[in-house]
């Protein structure tokens, strides 16, 4: 049934250019703008990925937009960190992924929009289920974004009910995660107000569970689900800071029946987030630049009382009148861990739905929880078309008696024992190297190689070897 209905949506799908291509095509170097030829985005929109360089297919009020990527991956110790065992992480893969959007402007104040997706993992010993084994695995096509758009953003508001991303500021807390081969998606409803130096997002959601011979479906409309997880939360952005390209305010709250992360749920999970995000101009700044993000939490998780919180920091010099565009950069990411497991209190950082890839290395080993990560940043651009990064990390938990997270949020990368607990608290240290080229504005390529060394936490609960990552990826937009 679910082929037969695949070929139906491939033939019918309505989508609209504005949202049609997901614009991450790479890895966006930590604390810089990616570069676009589109105009100046609107407040609020400062932070997030710029729209395609090109425009999509367009047939009267009817718009269509292709992708196709392949992701080469080789992975050694990137998940037990022991060279004497060869697990079914350990090998290599391709990653595979197709979508196809077709979009329909009923008027200049009604758009439709339906997106299908289809991933494919070739190769491996992983297997083919998404999150087993670390597993990026197969989902047939599928929906990945379907909804009405209600309003007109240069008229200042829009709403859009339906199947879609979110992402706002850094995506440190909210993103689509578009790294991983299937990305994040919401059933959501979202409001949006645009000023001349402000913008106000309200909106709820549900994250949808993607499922490999199942329609995908958020814990609203899978009845079978027994999380019943929605994110809500009123999103302010403001020009008003003259020196900043962004200045934003955000209060988040979060609610689920109740999760095992922290021992069997005793109750349900309700929290809030209070947050703010401030970015700096290098423009207005003499090639200086800085960005700031702030959190706390409170509240319940899993019955148990949440108070947490989360900072970045983080500052760098770009050569403006140097055509390579050089910019050398120092930042510190931290977030709060538990301080016993046996309380009926939590004091780890809960990092919700995030795209962890551009932030705490590209191998993927950290959540923006629990932890402490200096690190410095390094880019240029040779040509017009390519970029060349460079980020070293130093890794620490900001608290043994909690666990290390990967950037999931969720799988641990230790057990919390007698051996965790007396251990160093440093895990060691992360080199990325990734180079982006720009063939033309519908073709990019993107490559990199990613070493970790391990440190005395690893050695000390367990096996410590050194970790690789490599990868070659190509993506085709239309």
């Amino acid at each position: 049934m679910k082929k037969i209905l695949t070929l139906m949506l491939a033939t019918t799908s309505l989508a609209f250019a504005q949202n049609s291509v997901s614009p991450i095509t790479q890895p966006v170097p930590q604390g810089s703008v990616p570069k676009t030829t589109s105009p100046a985005p609107v407040p609020g929109y400062t932070l997030a990925p710029p729209p395609p360089a090109y425009a999509p297919m367009k047939v009267g009020n009817f718009t269509f937009d292709v992708q196709e990527r392949m992701r080469y991956e080789m992975r050694d110790n990137n998940f037990d960190f022991n060279s004497a065992v060869n697990g079914v992480q350990d090998a290599a893969w391709l990653l595979q992924r197709f979508r196809l959007g077709v979009g329909y402007d009923v008027n200049p104040w009604i758009k439709l929009y339906v997106q299908g997706q289809d991933v494919r993992e070739i190769g491996g010993d992983r297997g083919h289920t998404i999150g087993v084994n670390g597993a990026e695995g197969d989902d047939l096509f599928d929906i990945l974004k379907a909804y009405v758009q209600i309003g007109n953003l240069k008229k200042g508001f829009s709403s859009t009910l339906g199947r879609q991303f979110l992402a706002f500021g850094d995506q440190r807390l909210i993103g689509p995660l578009e790294w991983a081969n299937q990305a994040r998606t919401f059933d959501a409803f979202k409001f949006r107000y645009t000023g001349s130096k402000w913008s106000a997002d309200l909106f709820t959601a549900s994250p949808v569970n993607f499922n490999t011979y199942k329609w995908n479906k958020s814990d609203l409309l899978d009845q079978t689900d027994h999380r019943n997880a929605f994110i809500s939360g009123l999103y302010f952005s403001t020009l008003f800071v003259p020196f900043n390209t962004t200045t934003d305010f955000y209060a988040l709250h979060y609610r689920d029946d109740g999760q095992a992360n922290f021992g069997p749920p005793i109750g349900s999970t309700s929290f809030v987030n209070l947050g703010t995000l401030w970015k700096g101009d290098p423009k207005k700044l003499n090639g200086f630049d800085y960005d700031l993000e702030l959190d706390f939490q409170t509240g319940k998780v899993g019955g148990r009382s949440l108070t947490a919180y989360a900072g970045h920091l983080g500052s760098g010099y770009n050569w403006l009148k140097s055509p390579w565009k050089p910019r050398f950069g120092l930042q510190f990411n931290y977030a709060s861990g538990d301080g016993s497991p046996n309380d009926k209190k939590v004091g780890t950082f809960q990092n919700l739905f995030p795209t962890n890839h551009l932030f705490y290395g590209y191998m993927d080993t950290t959540a923006w929880m629990n932890m402490y990560n200096p690190q410095v940043n390094f880019s240029f651009m040779p040509t017009a078309k390519m970029k060349v990064m460079l980020d070293y990390h130093l890794f620490w938990n900001a608290n043994n008696a909690d666990s290390w997270y990967r950037s999931n949020g969720t799988t641990k990368v230790r057990p919390v024992n007698t051996a965790a607990l007396n251990a160093s608290s440093f895990r060691g240290q992360e080199l990325d190297f990734t180079v982006s080229y720009k063939v033309t504005p519908h073709v990019n390529i993107l490559s990199g190689y990613s070493y970790f060394i391990a440190g005395d936490y690893l050695k000390q609960t367990g096996a410590g070897s050194n970790a690789q990552f490599g990868y070659l990826q190509m993506q085709i937009d239309f």
